[in-house]
């Protein structure tokens, strides 16, 4: 797939838990692209932010039923990504912790 980073990475998760283990573990946490593989994501976090990149983790979130009044549906599927930094690599400013 040739996409552009910014197709990969849909947003930043801004989160009390994803900015409690981006200060902890040195790990960004980004809502991506849910056919992104590993290697892809990779890519397109080194390309965003010029850091390199130790490991990265993926987790798959099914969409919920949701009712409004008489009418259902469904939330859409997407998916998570943990990305761990190496060391000695700045962090990313996405989020501010107050």
């Amino acid at each position: 797939m040739n996409q552009s980073p910014y197709q990969i990475l849909r947003k930043a998760i801004i989160t009390e838990k994803g900015l409690l283990v981006k200060e902890r573990s040195r790990t960004l946490v980004f809502q991506v692209d849910p056919h992104a593989n590993k290697p892809e994501i990779k890519r397109a976090v080194e390309d965003a932010f010029k850091v390199r990149v130790e490991s990265v983790r993926t987790a798959n979130f099914h969409g919920k039923m949701r009712k409004r009044g008489r009418t259902t549906g469904y939330r859409l599927d997407w998916k998570k990504a943990y990305i761990k930094l190496e060391p000695g690599e700045k962090m990313p400013e996405y989020g501010e912790s107050t």
